[in-house]
């Protein structure tokens, strides 16, 4: 199985963050806007269109608020298997760091999904730290 890392530093507080991370249909609007389009909850599943023309069905395994951490996976006909974990961890200063792995089968699409990833953690950096800085000029 192909495990997929991203340590993304983020101008913005652990506890700002985390309430955009934890919000599982909101994707599109706080978390990373532009690289994906549009979400659509059904319970547990958020179905996640992505800038690319790309969906995705996922669904919430775990939110747990003590640790900063959320847990989903993915069910599709490309993939075999894929789970992920996206944890926040405080850095002082009004910084934080997102861990975001992923593990998925086949091997070979994990380059794409490393790609999409970096896409994605770079949506996530330029939408957090605006709104960080929206919310302290309010």
């Amino acid at each position: 199985m192909a495990s997929i890392h991203k340590d993304i530093p983020i101008d913005a507080p652990a506890d700002h963050v985390w309430d955009a991370l934890r919000d599982f249909g909101a994707l599109h609007t706080r978390l990373v806007p532009g690289f994906v389009t549009d979400t659509k909850l059904d319970g547990d599943v958020r179905i996640v269109s992505f800038a690319n023309g790309t969906m995705a069905r996922e669904t919430l395994v775990d939110r747990d608020d003590g640790r900063r951490r959320l847990v989903y996976a993915i069910t599709s006909e490309r993939l075999k298997q894929h789970s992920a974990s996206v944890q926040v961890f405080a850095e002082g200063d009004g910084r934080c760091r997102v861990v975001w792995i992923a593990d998925v089968l086949p091997h070979e699409i994990a380059p794409y999904m490393d790609a999409q990833m970096d896409l994605g953690a770079a949506a996530m950096q330029t939408a957090l730290k605006q709104s960080a800085n929206a919310k302290n000029m309010a």
